[in-house]
């Protein structure tokens, strides 16, 4: 495992780390930020996060929301019998859950308790955004209360994670000076979005350590590439996955810190540690950039909506699977195959809740969106596409821009 300087933080921290939000379900499947406490395969992902830090990984990333609390007290309970002293140990602050200064403290004693800990390593105040930051954050003087807690020795690092535009991660990077962490969704296609690659750079100037999310973009950049654009990258070097060529793309740039992947397997751990070993800053040839440039050309072809399935948006009155019925609009849209899509959306997303046509356009998933997608305008596009005995569509003719 290679090992990286964060920022002015002193950490030194693995190139990869570990995100809680889609550990293995009892199901078989992978979690999500919605899904009902209760669900997880408690054994199995002890077992997953302990080999993880077996083979290196130092950097564990989980939040109050996840899995419904249940990611932060398995995560404690993982790192029982000495796994704590082998971690840094990140978690996220519910700044939505706020309604008076006080609770800052309430839900930080809530977290130290699930994760059977005295103390957090890196706090970070969570998806900050044109919302939050103002009407809470702001508020509250929720960074004073932050600062008492570090006075306190509840937390040793504070920073923020952040979804919005280039502008607020700015404004809120100036705002305070002790800042020594922030969390950016960044990868291969979102280098100009959100706070993207000058974001990383403002950060890294005034010595604010990166963490990086969504680097396989919710998977999409691993397992769900069109197929030629999956013929790309194996022309150019057959023995790479296109997951390894996504994580490459990030540890090439030495500004970032940790990448963190939710790895929901052992098998998957031990796949994504293995590209970490040769995680080197500047480890990208010209030849390798030309790549990902015939990729990314390859990709604006298709007109898919930019969903990574993190379902914040799962509590819909409704019960509308939101994050499955884009999936079900994306795989047609890179394969062209209608009833494919059309089956899934029949019948394989049903288990996670109802179809497009259900949705009321109350907007509330739209309030929660990290992506900041107009949900309310898709869903209706989806239903008349992929619904039962609607006419069929060419391919991309029912999308938005």
């Amino acid at each position: 495992m290679q090992y990286r300087k964060l920022g002015r933080t002193g950490l030194n921290v693995s190139a990869l780390g570990m995100g809680t939000m889609r550990l293995p379900q009892n199901d078989g499947g992978q979690g999500y930020t919605g899904i009902p406490s209760g669900n997880t395969d408690t054994d199995a992902s002890i077992s997953m996060l302990r080999r993880a830090v077996d083979l290196g990984i130092n950097y564990v990333d989980t939040a109050f929301n996840y899995l419904s609390g249940d990611s932060e007290t398995i995560t404690g309970l993982a790192l029982k019998d000495g796994y704590r002293n082998k971690v840094i140990l990140a978690t996220k602050a519910p700044t939505w859950m706020y309604k008076a200064p006080d609770d800052f403290d309430l839900y930080l004693n809530k977290q130290l308790e699930r994760l059977q800990t005295d103390y957090i390593d890196v706090y970070l105040l969570h998806g900050m955004n044109k919302g939050s930051w103002p009407k809470t954050v702001l508020r509250y003087d929720i960074l004073y209360k932050a600062e008492q807690a570090r006075a306190a020795g509840k937390i040793r690092f504070l920073g923020f994670s952040f979804h919005d535009d280039l502008d607020l991660f700015r404004t809120i990077i100036n705002a305070h000076d002790r800042w020594d962490i922030c969390l950016i969704q960044l990868n291969y296609m979102d280098t100009q979005y959100q706070a993207g690659i000058k974001g990383l750079e403002y950060a890294a100037a005034r010595g604010i350590g990166t963490a990086i999310m969504e680097p396989l973009r919710g998977g999409y950049l691993a397992n769900r590439l069109p197929n030629d654009a999956r013929q790309i990258f194996t022309a150019a070097h057959p023995e790479r996955s296109s997951a390894e060529w996504a994580f490459r793309y990030l540890w090439d740039l030495p500004d970032v810190g940790v990448v963190l992947s939710g790895m929901v397997s052992v098998g998957e751990v031990e796949e994504n540690v293995a590209y970490a070993d040769s995680a080197f800053s500047n480890m990208l040839t010209e030849e390798d950039k030309e790549v990902y440039m015939a990729v990314l050309d390859k990709l604006a072809s298709y007109p898919v909506v930019p969903c990574t399935g993190c379902a914040y948006c799962m509590h819909c009155p409704k019960r509308i699977a939101i994050p499955h019925n884009f999936l079900a609009y994306n795989e047609y849209q890179t394969n062209g195959d209608l009833e494919k899509a059309r089956h899934y959306y029949g019948t394989t997303l049903l288990p996670f809740g109802t179809q497009a046509e259900n949705c009321i356009t109350c907007r509330k998933c739209e309030e929660v969106c990290p992506q900041h997608i107009p949900i309310s305008e898709w869903m209706p596009k989806i239903a008349e596409l992929l619904g039962n005995g609607m006419k069929s569509q060419g391919r991309g003719n029912s999308t938005s821009k």
